[in-house]
């Protein structure tokens, strides 16, 4: 084994043997490995060991020429730490959970009358009650729609049931008691409200049995039209039961089961609250080729739960090495008891071989597209001729409306497909309007300025959406920042603008490129064109929209930036300033009633209501 190009011997000597984190940092100074360790000096000490260490530390140590340590009280918190700096620097060699996005929320206000129930994401600063987390906003629209043919609450945003003069369609089909003209009680509203709670607390069998009570006695009060409405609701409640409720688990449980072959690794994570399955997840953690499913596990709990709640029990595929000591990390998080549970039986077990299923049907599937995707980057090499299999790809595209909001975006796609985390927009700005070279080079410059600071990975090739115009706007922003060895090719719609009839243009050469038509080539640059384009306009249209809302607040009078700014701070948005009710903006310092009664009167006016 190389020697590494700092002195281990003389940084050993002065390590301490308390527990805590240490970083592993490249020539580059970037975090290559993260590891936690009861005691420092022996576990950073055995990555130096020729004998003891695997190949996978053998050929990271080479790469090594700095340590940094951060010492804690107890290894739980060396753990949490741990966890906290992978998620944040995301190194080549640990196993990284690849999951930025907050998991939505069924939500019941409590500060209405008559209160609304509406998904939910993010912080949770509202008042009222929250149900969850739910695997996706499908699973939660779903819950949401069987609620309303059972418990008909309301389910619109406050600024339409505020200015709401006559009953709106969900109340001619039954699926609200149009609260908002009046049509129903607060008292009858409330027992709506109040049976739904019991259902999403798990209580649907009492809930059952006091809806029997009700309809036996509207029926001896010869109440037969409120008897067959409770009558109804019973029926809906126990097909539901049926479906979504599971038969002798009472509490809040995860049930995750991890497959991995060929350095792919899937973990399925299935949801249970209240007895209720709220439905699964499916992750695709990055993981180095030797790790196996039981380490694989320890890192996506200890990462996964960092940012969320545990529930009370954990049911797992495989046995993990370091279980106590991951249930006392979670346990602090959670401020509640966590258990671990591997052998498990009865319906639980029936759960987890579920679970377990699922997870190696999409482990398949993702080994077959990453085969797919590996002979579509060999087709490309061929393609164009590149002396080797391209790694890294990355495509511009630009987008405005007659000039206006331009908007460019830069893709990035792997061996793998697409990388997200890489996706940046650039609001274009000081260009004449409509100038698609112009928007061009500025993107491209303002990128690979980036790069060349380090910010991230240069491609080996670059795609243009555009002719030779943008072509050699990209080339000459190349030229200008010193980057020589990434290959730039302009993909141009055929003249008839259809999938398969693009045309390559390359930097050297005066005609297009004529590429195989049958080459899975054209399928990736289809695909990763496609991905710039929808990324684009998206970036265009939030920023059209977003100028339109500021434009909105900046004639209000009285309103100066520095209420403007306060406002946006408060409600977390345009989104949030739009849906507020004059209280709530009055409730701000510096707004008066009639300032509130303004910006309400103007953003409803220009939404139409």
């Amino acid at each position: 084994m190389a020697e590494p190009d700092f002195n281990i011997q003389e940084f050993l000597k002065n390590l301490t043997k308390r527990p805590g984190i240490y970083k592993m940092l490249n020539d580059k100074e970037q975090v290559i490995y993260i590891g936690k360790a009861k005691n420092l000096k022996n576990r950073v000490s055995s990555y130096f060991r020729v004998k003891t260490a695997s190949v996978k530390q053998q050929a990271m140590v080479v790469k090594i020429i700095s340590i940094e340590v951060t010492v804690t009280n107890t290894e739980a918190e060396a753990l949490l730490l741990e966890s906290q700096q992978i998620k944040r620097y995301k190194p080549r060699y640990n196993i990284c959970l690849r999951d930025d996005k907050s998991y939505p929320y069924l939500f019941i206000s409590s500060y209405h009358d008559f209160p609304q129930i509406s998904l939910h994401r993010g912080a949770k600063k509202k008042r009222g009650k929250y149900f969850g987390p739910y695997p996706s906003a499908g699973a939660v629209k779903e819950t949401l729609k069987l609620l309303q043919k059972i418990f008909p609450v309301r389910q619109c945003d406050d600024s339409y049931y505020n200015n709401r003069t006559r009953a709106c369609l969900q109340y001619q089909i039954e699926r609200c008691t149009a609260p908002c003209v009046g049509l129903i009680s607060k008292e009858k509203y409330a027992e709506d409200l109040n049976n739904t709670v019991l259902f999403l607390d798990g209580k649907g069998n009492l809930l059952i049995d006091q809806l029997i009570d009700k309809m036996e006695l509207a029926a001896s009060h010869l109440e037969f039209e409120q008897a067959v409405i409770y009558r109804d609701q019973i029926s809906r409640l126990r097909s539901v039961l049926e479906k979504h409720f599971i038969h002798g688990e009472k509490g809040d449980v995860d049930i995750i089961a991890c497959e991995a072959r060929a350095g792919v690794a899937c973990v399925q994570v299935f949801f249970i609250r209240n007895g209720q399955s709220l439905g699964n997840k499916v992750f695709f953690p990055k993981i180095n080729n030797d790790d196996s499913p039981s380490h694989i596990l320890q890192a996506f709990i200890a990462q996964y739960y960092l940012e969320r709640q545990a529930p009370y029990e954990l049911i797992v595929s495989h046995e993990i090495a370091e279980a106590d000591l991951l249930i006392e990390m979670l346990a602090k998080q959670a401020k509640h008891a966590v258990n671990i549970v591997l052998n498990v039986r009865g319906s639980r077990l029936k759960w987890l071989k579920m679970a377990a299923m699922n997870a190696e049907n999409s482990l398949q599937s993702k080994l077959s597209d990453k085969q797919g995707m590996y002979a579509r980057y060999l087709s490309l090499q061929e393609e164009l001729g590149c002396a080797e299999i391209p790694k890294r790809l990355e495509c511009f595209d630009i987008s405005h409306t007659q000039g206006d909001q331009t908007v460019a975006s830069c893709v990035v796609f792997d061996r793998e497909g697409p990388v997200k985390s890489a996706y940046r927009r650039f609001n274009i700005e000081g260009i004449t309007p409509g100038d698609d070279y112009a928007a061009m080079y500025q993107a491209v410059s303002r990128r690979f300025k980036r790069l060349k600071k380090g910010e991230h990975q240069a491609p080996d090739i670059l795609l243009i959406d555009g002719g030779k115009g943008q072509v050699s706007q990209a080339e000459k922003a190349l030229g200008e920042c010193g980057v020589n060895n990434v290959m730039i090719v302009g993909v141009s719609k055929g003249p008839d603008r259809k999938a398969g009839m693009e045309k390559l243009i390359l930097v050297d050469q005066q005609q297009p490129l004529d590429v195989t038509p049958s080459a899975s080539a054209l399928l990736l640059i289809q695909h990763i064109r496609d991905e710039a384009h929808r990324f684009a306009i998206t970036g265009h249209r939030q920023r059209r929209a977003k100028a339109k809302k500021e434009s909105i607040l900046e004639t209000i009078p009285g309103l100066g930036p520095k209420r403007r700014r306060l406002l946006l701070k408060q409600f977390g948005g345009l989104q949030g300033i739009t849906s507020a009710g004059i209280d709530a903006l009055s409730g701000i310092d510096g707004i008066s009633k009639q300032l509130a009664q303004r910006i309400y009167d103007n953003f409803h006016h220009q939404d139409g209501h």
